[in-house]
């Protein structure tokens, strides 16, 4: 499971491939655990910090998911919303 926490993360700080990155955090963003779903959001604004791009058809709709449906970790979505609409200029949640 540790795995699966740091993967979003590192992936989102140091491959190249951006594409990859975000492909892969939105495989984790579907997992069970609600922590590796945040985590998989918070490697989607990793993304936006480093590579400066993320494909907002595919991501939007997670983050929104997300935001909606996590109490526990709530705020990790809401930094990674804050994120995301800072590097990328997106107005994702605006109203939150």
């Amino acid at each position: 499971m540790e795995e699966l926490l740091v993967l979003p993360l590192a992936l989102g700080e140091h491959f190249l491939d951006w594409k990859y990155a975000q492909d892969v955090c939105l495989r984790l963003a579907e997992h069970d655990s609600l922590l590796v779903r945040a985590n998989a959001c918070l490697g989607l604004a990793y993304v936006a910090r480093t590579k400066g791009c993320l494909e907002k058809h595919l991501v939007k709709p997670i983050l929104l998911r997300e935001l909606r449906s996590q109490t526990k970790f709530r705020w990790r979505i809401e930094d990674a919303i804050l994120d995301i609409n800072h590097y990328l200029k997106w107005r994702l949640a605006h109203k939150y």
